[in-house]
């Protein structure tokens, strides 16, 4: 059996988000369409890169070959960024005022207000991006870092908690470029505290 093409293909999820506050249908409607692209490119990279391999093609000195694996990189990570950032979503969110996750950031930042903060902050720099609230799986600690294209930045070693999408195709239906922060305090509003817990 040929181990190479019995790999199956990544098929695109579905979240069933509407009625969220601030974030529009229409905007959603555009992000889903945007994630099934990247998962249709992970799968279009990978079953190219398989093809070279088992033609015993694969070579680092070969252009081609380096920019398929270098544009992997990009592709998975849209792919799974974004679907722990419709994963963090819901359009029945709970408050959070304590539990494990409140405990944590709390007790990384003084407090949970202070680690809100500074994530909104880290939200507003200029540029388009993510802001990705990280755990250290190796001491615990939860930091906030932004993330420029999707391979570069993500921290080797550390686990996602709260993922907020800030290209501007996740706002730009609903808020104009100035009003980004606008944009953030409806992901806050929208935010599933309960599916980021589950992450830590």
């Amino acid at each position: 059996m040929n181990v190479t093409s019995s790999v199956a293909p990544y098929a695109a999820r579905k979240w069933n988000l509407s009625g969220l506050r601030g974030i529009s249908d229409a905007t959603l409607e555009l992000h889903f369409g945007l994630y099934e692209g990247y998962v249709k490119n992970t799968n279009l990279l990978n079953d190219r890169l398989r093809e070279i391999r088992a033609a015993g093609k694969a070579s680092g000195t070969d252009p081609s070959y380096a920019e398929l694996v270098r544009r992997l990189g990009f592709e998975y990570n849209g792919m799974r960024l974004h679907e722990y950032y419709f994963d963090n979503l819901t359009a029945q969110p709970a408050e959070i005022g304590n539990g494990r996750l409140y405990n944590a950031l709390g007790e990384c930042f003084g407090g949970f207000d202070e680690w809100k903060k500074d994530f909104v902050a880290v939200g507003g720099m200029r540029g388009v991006g993510w802001v990705i609230a990280y755990r250290d799986l190796t001491n615990g600690r939860i930091t906030n870092h932004w993330i420029d294209d999707h391979q570069n930045g993500n921290l080797a070693g550390f686990a996602p908690i709260v993922v907020m999408d800030l290209w501007e195709h996740a706002y730009i239906k609903d808020y104009k470029p100035a009003e980004k922060g606008r944009y953030i305090e409806a992901f806050f509003a929208n935010l599933d505290w309960q599916a980021c817990e589950s992450r830590l």
